[in-house]
């Protein structure tokens, strides 16, 4: 589905959406490029962070290039093994995302409960580890909704209310069975949604309570400055999620689901280098050096 009809605005859309996605893959390669070339910053929070920018990378280029294919040549079609596939890359990068964020809460909270433990817990071989274990997490929940959806009824010259292959539009078009859509939905929703967000959420609470711990006001926003920019990008990224959610539930409106879908799909990933290196001195020092470096 076309984000506009109207002909005049498609070159614009085309120019603001290739705009985008070329500052995404700018902003997050140039994390990759200073944690991986700075040995200040080889630490397991800065490697889980490494790892989301390539996954926001590989999160945006599911949807993005095909969208500006399609305002370029004026279509709107989809083989429909093309659509099985921008699905699961989807599916796969979304509940990527989902586990580092997880992964990252982790790692916050063992820093700040539990500093004098940290280099024992964060070890190397553990946070590898859990990038692998996240990696598997995803894979299996791509395929899972891939084969659900095969099982299904076949469906061909049908139309999706949305700029790509949206994986919950996909099944309710494919499945007929709202018993089996419904079981799908809710099981997904409960093993990549409810338990990571739990576990960042058990996180939070015990921070939270670790800082109101500490006497002085300038010690509880050192250490709270710290996790600022993981929480901000939870917020985004699983507030964006419940907009749309709640968007397509209650008021079954097309423009309101896409508009929710471009927030986490497009302005989240965008928005995460400069959430991410905005203030942190650490951060900007690296890519000096790195600059030096090359210079």
């Amino acid at each position: 589905m076309s984000l506009s009809e109207d002909p005049d605005l498609q070159p614009f859309l085309f120019g603001l959406f290739l705009s985008m996605y070329l500052v995404t893959v700018l902003g997050n390669l140039l994390i990759i490029l200073a944690v991986t070339n700075d040995s200040h910053l080889h630490t397991p929070m800065y490697f889980f962070l490494c790892n989301l920018s390539f996954v926001d990378i590989c999160f945006i280029s599911t949807t993005v290039p095909k969208m500006t294919l399609n305002m370029r040549t004026h279509s709107e079609v989809i083989t429909c093994v093309g659509c099985l596939t921008q699905m699961s890359l989807f599916i796969l990068f979304l509940v990527m995302d989902d586990m580092l964020l997880t992964a990252m809460a982790y790692d916050r909270y063992v820093a700040i409960c539990h500093p004098l433990h940290y280099p024992v817990i964060m070890k190397p071989c553990f946070c590898v580890f859990l990038i692998l274990v996240s990696y598997f997490i995803s894979f299996v929940g791509s395929q899972m909704h891939n084969l659900i959806i095969l099982q299904c009824t076949y469906f061909n010259s049908i139309e999706i209310s949305n700029f790509f292959c949206h994986p919950s539009q996909v099944l309710s078009i494919s499945c007929s069975d709202a018993f089996t859509k419904n079981i799908v939905t809710y099981f997904v929703g409960a093993i990549f949604g409810f338990l990571p967000v739990s576990g960042i959420v058990f996180s939070y609470c015990k921070i939270f309570s670790s800082i109101m711990k500490i006497s002085s006001s300038g010690g509880q926003y050192k250490v709270f400055s710290t996790c600022g920019s993981h929480l901000t990008v939870v917020c985004l990224f699983y507030g964006t999620g419940i907009w749309e959610y709640l968007g397509s539930a209650v008021a079954h409106s097309s423009s309101n689901g896409i508009m929710a879908t471009l927030m986490y799909t497009v302005i989240t990933p965008m928005l995460n280098p400069f959430i991410y290196s905005l203030r942190n001195r650490d951060f900007v020092s690296a890519l000096k050096r790195v600059y030096r470096k090359t210079v």
